[in-house]
């Protein structure tokens, strides 16, 4: 295995920030206008920690490509890190938000649409029940806020580095002497979040005992295969144990299916036949349009309903004035419907397939000390030879100025990468050629970074 020269790292790095800044001047000087009124120049700030001195500024998008306001074309496997997984603006979405645009966009009252949609969820998922949000962030604040309530719990158990969003709870690392604390960059959290939840490895399922024992959780929050450090795989055999595990101490499991949808139209639950209590479905559902959904068994919903006061039911910290409203709801049946179907996953989880192979031959040949892994239609590679088992593994293989510069050199070919890690997206419109086009690309980065 070839180590990285750091010297050429950098200098590489420099040329590709030179090159980014004189191809891109309209963007610039839209980031530059940008900073007189938005935060670090852009609607949400962590969007400053893009490749690049600035982000592109987005012209059009259609299909799995976007132009810039500079002119430049690019294949989309970022595909707003799952949000557009459907490929951006597909027809059968649009049309839906037309029409619905012109009957009404938010009432406050139920329409056929939200039916429709808990009867696919239904079919897709195996749970009997739904509600409506507009974030799987506020989704997984409202199961949890409803596993405390049932449990009479005050605790949740969350993965070390785990992601579901800006929940307050799961803003919490284990240090290297194991004891739980604040992750950092955590921005004021209300609490010492070791207070509310306890964090463990994943795939260890004597720590989960161990931290499940004194029956004071709620509830366990967990994407089934974790992403949003890099694709981490269950062991065989982990969500049996996680399941008896749980349901020894009558803690309740919150599966969070908003990336892992990229294994089937089913997500992971369906795939593995998984048992949860809730599940949380989001970004995806609607083709790009805010919402997300949460489903849960027949017996949640009777103690849900056990505790259902209908007076102060309206302000229990649980819904929103826009949630389930029926914009985003005729952008969820029609996506459902017409556009994350099987046929769909079909066509993106081989696409996927390829590129992950694309980039396995070139860290062959090239012999640098990294791996890729893939989970149906989503893929990405990590920065260390060994497949992490956990978290920390996965966050301890990071290289942010090698991430930097891998995905400025790809960018600047007219390729997109999701930010701060490296992942890709196949979306149904997405083609053998546009992963052939990274494959080639990706070659070249390693070739000029390995000499």
């Amino acid at each position: 295995m070839r180590p990285i020269d750091r010297p050429r790292l950098h200098s590489l790095l420099q040329r590709e920030q030179k090159r980014f800044v004189d191809e891109r001047p309209k963007s610039k000087a839209l980031f530059e206008r940008a900073r007189n009124s938005l935060l670090s120049g852009v609607p949400m700030n962590w969007m400053a920690k893009w490749a690049g001195a600035f982000p592109p500024f987005v012209r059009e998008a259609q299909g799995a490509h976007f132009f810039d306001v500079d002119g430049h074309r690019y294949v989309d496997f970022c595909l707003g890190d799952t949000g557009a997984m459907t490929g951006h603006s597909p027809s059968a979405t649009v049309s839906a938000i037309e029409q619905q645009g012109r009957r009404g966009i938010t009432l406050m009252l139920p329409s056929e649409d939200g039916i429709r949609v808990g009867e696919e969820l239904q079919k897709r998922f195996g749970l009997p029940f739904w509600q409506f949000a507009l974030t799987a962030t506020d989704a997984n604040r409202f199961c949890i806020r409803l596993a405390r309530q049932i449990t009479g719990r005050p605790k949740i158990l969350a993965f070390n580095w785990c992601y579901h969003g800006t929940v307050d709870e799961t803003f919490i690392t284990l240090q290297d002497d194991g004891v739980a604390k604040a992750r950092r960059g955590n921005v004021g959290p209300p609490v010492d979040p070791s207070t509310t939840t306890r964090v463990v490895e994943f795939n260890d399922a004597d720590s989960l005992e161990q931290a499940l024992a004194p029956r004071d959780v709620a509830c366990v929050l967990a994407e089934p295969v974790m992403t949003n450090v890099g694709i981490v795989h269950p062991e065989a055999g982990y969500h049996q144990k996680l399941r008896e595990i749980s349901r020894k101490y009558g803690t309740l499991m919150i599966i969070d299916e908003t990336h892992t949808i990229c294994a089937g139209p089913g997500g992971y639950t369906r795939l593995e036949n998984l048992e949860p209590d809730f599940l949380v479905f989001g970004k995806a559902i609607g083709g790009g349009v805010p919402g997300a959904a949460y489903g849960f068994t027949d017996g949640v919903a009777q103690q849900i309903m056990a505790h259902h006061n209908l007076e102060d039911c309206d302000t229990g910290g649980i819904g929103g004035t826009l949630a389930g409203n029926a914009l985003s709801l005729a952008a969820m049946r029609a996506t459902l419907a017409k556009v994350l179907t099987k046929e769909a996953f079909d066509h993106m989880i081989p696409l996927a397939k390829r590129w992950t192979d694309g980039v396995q031959q070139v860290i062959a040949e090239f012999a640098v000390p990294w791996h890729v892994t893939w989970l149906g239609c989503r893929a990405e590679y990590l920065f260390s030879p060994n497949r992490p088992r956990n978290g920390r593994e996965a966050h301890d293989s990071m290289d942010f100025e090698l991430e930097r510069f891998m995905h400025l050199y790809v960018m600047n070919r007219g390729i997109l990468l999701t930010p701060f890690h490296n992942m890709a997206l196949m979306s149904p419109v997405t083609v053998s050629e546009d992963v052939d086009e990274h494959s080639r690309i990706f070659r070249e980065a390693v070739r000029e970074l390995t000499g």
